[in-house]
């Protein structure tokens, strides 16, 4: 696991609970050795002790030489972390993305990260509704596993699953990656509705709505229905649309209260811009998500933003 934050902390427990040996990777020597000495990760995931098979570690070398590489790093820093990676993993390693956005200024999704970065690595994706606590603490769990080869696609599930964390795994790497990049951008609209105190019926249509537009976005991006429609589609819409416990909702519930938004990373506020890019580019009509772009750019107030969506001309549901 390279990433030591409540995520990566969380599949490092999973993992380890499946059977593997497991080396955890943060930049920070400081939070390496206090790791290992609480045999927790306070900073991340205070309270729930870490694995015996879990070995903390600030040697990049040493995490890259491993079987397959969970990439649990924010959206914006992967290929900054993969280039460094890179020059030590062993060709035909597994690189299985765990961050959920779409890098901004090349517009290119995590798998095209990989590709390009450490070109001699088999991308992988992991996604689906996954609260990082759940997971470390073996609470009933179903995610996603994409790999373009069905065959490691299925090996690096029964690495993976155990009988708290169930995983599917699938060809569609696009349509995986799709549906985790997009619901962060729609829970900051939910949590936005909420925050506003717009009422439970609002709710509810923006998420049926919003998941309309994430249906028409995977469409056109090569997404297969069943994948959109899956764990990594609308199970994670579901959860993270659900409370503040998501960060992106916990980020829009603070805008639409008039608060500053939390410091926890929201990587659909990353997200947003060149998701609304991709989507114009290629003549997807995706008006919430543009709605929440130009809120976070100070295009529009809150108030404007819903205003617009709901003076907009009398159509066919689509």
């Amino acid at each position: 696991m390279v990433g030591a934050g409540a995520w990566g902390t969380a599949l490092a427990n999973a993992a380890a609970r499946a059977g593997r040996e497991v080396v955890l990777h943060a930049r920070d020597p400081a939070q390496v050795a206090e790791m290992a000495r609480l045999r927790e990760n306070p900073r991340a995931l205070p309270g729930i002790a870490l694995h015996e098979a879990v070995r903390p570690t600030a040697d990049l070398v040493a995490a890259a030489g491993c079987d397959a590489l969970l990439l649990v790093v924010p959206a914006q820093a992967c290929r900054e972390v993969l280039v460094a990676l890179a020059p030590h993993l062993a060709g035909g390693t597994a690189v299985i993305s765990c961050a959920k956005g779409i890098e901004r200024g090349s517009r290119a999704f995590m798998s095209t990260v990989i590709a390009e970065a450490a070109p001699a690595s088999v991308p992988a994706v992991l996604s689906g509704p996954s609260f990082a606590s759940d997971v470390a603490a073996g609470l009933p769990t179903a995610v996603t596993l994409a790999a373009a080869d069905a065959v490691l696609a299925e090996q690096l599930c029964d690495a993976l699953g155990s009988s708290t964390l169930r995983l599917y795994f699938s060809t569609d790497v696009r349509g995986v990656e799709i549906g985790g990049a997009a619901k962060n951008v729609l829970a900051i609209a939910a949590g936005m509705v909420a925050g506003r105190r717009l009422g439970a019926s609002a709710q509810a249509a923006l998420v049926a709505r919003g998941f309309a537009e994430l249906l028409r976005f995977g469409r056109a991006f090569g997404a297969r229905t069943e994948t959109i429609t899956g764990l990594s589609g609308l199970g994670d819409l579901i959860l993270t649309t659900s409370g503040p416990q998501s960060r992106n909702f916990a980020y829009g519930l603070a805008l639409g209260a008039g608060e500053p938004p939390p410091a926890k990373l929201a990587e659909g506020a990353y997200t947003a811009s060149v998701l609304v890019e991709l989507a114009a580019a290629a003549g997807v009509d995706m008006p919430i998500c543009a709605a929440v772009d130009a809120v976070l750019t100070g295009r529009l107030s809150i108030a404007g933003a819903i205003d617009a969506l709901m003076a907009r001309p009398q159509k066919a549901e689509a």
